[in-house]
């Protein structure tokens, strides 16, 4: 999987990760994946909905230590 950004979302609490998260994806060009790392709990449900709403691609998330990491792919 090539990567275009990764956003560091890591500390901040909801609505945060999702309000960068939207930020971070208007730099990118159709096709394009953003990695995001998140540690609050709420970004697992809030990515994943707005991905789908939004018409872009959630292409896998992941648990590790307490991080959340998502990969989604610009639509």
């Amino acid at each position: 999987m090539n990567i275009a950004k990764v956003l560091d979302a890591k500390g901040v609490a909801c609505p945060m990760p999702l309000v960068k998260t939207k930020k971070a994806m208007k730099e990118l060009r159709a096709g394009e994946v953003l990695e995001i790392h998140a540690t609050d709990n709420g970004a697992k449900s809030d990515l994943t909905a707005w991905a789908k709403s939004s018409g872009h691609d959630l292409i896998d998330s992941d648990e590790d230590g307490g991080v959340f990491k998502f990969w989604i792919q610009k639509g």
